[in-house]
């Protein structure tokens, strides 16, 4: 066999295939679903392109991911990327691996925004910036800031939204700091976030690929795991405009929780607690009020 017919996709899938050969019969198509993803790809693209060649250095990043997910790695961690909505964003373990349920939060803010363009929105706790990047391009805002408390996930959220800059309708700012802290402006139109909201006891019953690979900071809060999230809201009370929104993604298991904690604060009212695609309490939506209760 030549030396070129070594160099294409479908030789490249094969070769992954047997780094992979820990993971069983999955092998085979868990190399083609990598290597799509690494080049934002639907599934089928490495069959349908199989004989389409690959350079050395596509080769030997492909080989280092199949390596990374047999070890246990996140697919989307080995590829170095993750599909959120019309994104495809560079991850890695600096950030939480943005989850299919998060869009809907974005659907939810998209449409309680409805009717009135321009305005100051804030993701706290953006990560890898799917949240505040996905606002920025459908929706119709001033601008859109993302707050972290890691830097070092900032560098990832900074770098996807040089990536998507072109097609952002707002301006985006990521800025450091815990919770709102960094945020100075006030009559904010919306609060939308994925908080951490598991407790520090729940670890142990986390999948591997969580427990053992996502960043704590993201994952985890004391108090039960509501301490971030009743924060957050005393913070989203401060900078809300009348009528400003607050929307959260919560732990099914605590949404009567949150619910409560919104509800006795006194500044909010139209709480309410929605469901997933699977028919869990995944998100509490609620509006500032007009004045302090």
């Amino acid at each position: 066999m030549s030396s070129s017919a070594h160099a294409t996709v479908g030789a490249l899938v094969e070769t992954m295939a047997l780094a992979l050969a820990p993971l069983g019969h999955a092998a085979t198509s868990e190399a083609r679903d990598l290597l799509a993803l690494m080049h934002d790809e639907p599934r089928h693209w490495a069959t349908v392109s199989r004989d389409l060649p690959v350079s050395a250095a596509v080769r030997a990043g492909a080989l280092l991911a199949a390596q990374r997910r047999a070890a246990g790695a996140p697919i989307q961690y080995a590829a170095g990327r993750a599909a959120f909505r019309t994104l495809s964003l560079a991850v890695d373990e600096r950030v939480l691996i943005p989850r299919p349920e998060t869009e809907i939060l974005v659907d939810l803010v998209l449409r309680l925004m409805e009717g009135e363009d321009g305005g100051v929105i804030v993701d706290v706790g953006t990560g890898s910036g799917a949240i505040a990047l996905s606002l920025a391009v459908e929706g119709r805002f001033d601008l859109v800031i993302g707050t972290d408390v890691s830097t070092d996930a900032l560098v990832v959220a900074r770098r996807n939204s040089a990536h998507v800059a072109a097609r952002c309708r707002a301006r985006v700012e990521m800025r450091a700091g815990a919770l709102l802290a960094p945020v100075s402006e006030r009559a904010v139109r919306a609060v939308v976030s994925n908080p951490p909201y598991i407790a520090f006891d729940e670890a142990p019953a986390l999948p591997a690929s969580v427990r053992d690979w996502e960043p704590a900071v993201a994952l985890f809060s004391d108090e039960g795991g509501m301490a971030m999230t009743a924060r957050l809201i005393r913070e989203a009370a401060d900078v809300l405009a009348p009528r400003g929104v607050v929307a959260l993604e919560v732990d099914s298991r605590r949404a009567a929780d949150v619910a409560h904690v919104v509800e006795s604060h006194g500044a909010f009212d139209d709480v309410h607690i929605l469901k997933d695609l699977t028919g869990r309490d995944r998100f509490m939506v609620a509006r500032r009020r007009e004045e302090r209760g």
